[in-house]
């Protein structure tokens, strides 16, 4: 697979094309960000953590039916994924109250929900990423009707597999953020990645902070954090 020009950069990743026009090359970095790019600086060594995280979860969700973006890891760094185009609304599954979530309902952090929630973002960062429901997404022609559904059925499926999963090594998955994007067939797949950088992960009996919220809120090391999730998944060489 050869590496030709790069595509584009994002906050955590940059994008190469390859040799087949249906391919491309992912690469992801050490930047962070927060708040919408306000809050800028580096976690040493995640951009490896997310990239090998993310294609071992990919690998296990293809088995329990859900069609990803993951075709094939090189290194550390760079895996090579099928190229699609980026439905434009963030997916978040929330378990228990935390961020966003908290502040705008004014249910305490870590308070339990009756039932997990599903919130549509859509994606633009010159408008903040700005919360919309399934009808404000029809209208504007974010995505259809039969993209919502299968966007919603897949994003639960994940969410009911990455629960259990987590809970096996002491995690609790408390939210997560999810992409989805159109193959160049038509196929709605899971795309992006998912890692502390787009979940979070407290320690089920300590309830410490193992993901990217340590960076966001001054913690103190989330470098140790992204180690430790990734020692627990078994991952670590």
């Amino acid at each position: 697979m050869e590496q030709k020009e790069m595509i584009y950069e994002g906050k955590a990743k940059k994008v190469y094309a390859t040799d087949d026009e249906n391919l491309v090359i992912v690469d992801y970095k050490d930047d962070a960000t927060a708040f919408n790019g306000l809050k800028k600086g580096t976690i040493v060594g995640k951009g490896a953590i997310n990239n090998r995280m993310t294609n071992y979860l990919m690998s296990q969700l293809e088995k329990q039916g859900v069609p990803t973006h993951f075709v094939e890891e090189l290194d550390d760094r760079r895996t090579v994924v099928k190229k699609v185009s980026i439905i434009p609304l963030e997916v978040i599954i929330r378990n228990r109250a935390a961020g966003s979530f908290s502040k705008r309902l004014g249910v305490a952090e870590g308070s339990d929900l009756l039932c997990p929630t599903l919130e549509f973002s859509y994606k633009d960062d010159d408008l903040g990423d700005p919360l919309i429901n399934s009808y404000m997404a029809k209208a504007i022609g974010a995505a259809t009707q039969e993209e919502i559904d299968e966007i919603t059925r897949m994003a639960f499926a994940v969410n009911e597999f990455l629960k259990e999963f987590f809970a096996g090594i002491g995690i609790e998955l408390i939210d997560f953020k999810l992409e989805f994007g159109k193959t160049s067939d038509g196929q709605i797949v899971l795309a992006d990645e998912i890692s502390p950088d787009t979940c979070r992960y407290w320690d089920i009996e300590t309830h410490e902070k193992l993901d990217k919220d340590r960076f966001r809120r001054d913690l103190g090391d989330p470098e140790g954090a992204y180690k430790e999730v990734f020692a627990r998944m078994g991952l670590g060489k």
